[in-house]
């Protein structure tokens, strides 16, 4: 399937920053700078909310904690864009193909979601919130500058988001300790919130 590449890059991405994707290949397509782009990507509706919820996006992913509520809505979300965005990359509507593509693209978001998921819930056990805004631009710039590079070179551009997922579930890996004290300090937190909303005082430590 020559659009297989194209298909699992924007799969990686889509796990990243759908919005994102789906802005970025239907501007390119509605400008002509390629014909693997399908219509239904490329239209005005399309793109305005791909646009609108991507600024959205843009702004919660740099806010900590914030940013950890957003990935967790959009679990579901960012592997079903995948999946159609892949789909609909395929063409031929019900063929072996379009499954196929439709199985790479959600899969591979559904990886890099959980890789970009874990490595947030790591970065808010720190309490400073530099980190998730130069995390959240790298995030944005990336995704953007793969798409634009899949464009023109679809293979080469699979090859670096095949390296990035593999880097980023080998980091998931080493980030373990954290993603834990991240999941501890939010149990504390809402046991304090309980705790205030119930008027009990807290134990002496």
């Amino acid at each position: 399937m020559s659009v297989l590449p194209l298909v699992f890059t924007s799969g990686w991405a889509s796990g990243i920053n759908a919005y994102a994707v789906v802005l970025f290949l239907g501007i390119f397509g509605a400008t002509g700078l390629t014909d693997e782009v399908p219509e239904s990507l490329q239209r005005t509706d399309v793109l305005i909310a791909a646009g609108v919820l991507f600024l959205c996006e843009a702004v919660a992913d740099k806010i900590p904690y914030v940013d950890s509520v957003w990935d967790s809505v959009h679990t579901v979300i960012r592997p079903v864009a995948g999946a159609v965005v892949a789909a609909l990359l395929a063409g031929d509507s019900g063929s072996l193909q379009e499954i196929t593509a439709g199985a790479v693209g959600g899969s591979t978001a559904l990886a890099s979601h959980l890789v970009k998921a874990g490595t947030r819930m790591a970065i808010n056990s720190s309490p400073e919130p530099f980190s998730n805004i130069v995390v959240s631009l790298a995030e944005d710039l990336g995704v953007g500058g793969i798409i634009t590079f899949a464009i023109f070179h679809p293979v080469a551009a699979a090859v670096i988001a095949g390296m990035l997922l593999v880097l980023g579930l080998v980091t998931l890996v080493f980030l373990a300790r954290r993603i834990r004290a991240f999941f501890r300090r939010r149990a504390q937190r809402r046991a304090e919130r309980q705790q205030a909303m119930s008027g009990v005082p807290e134990p002496p430590r």
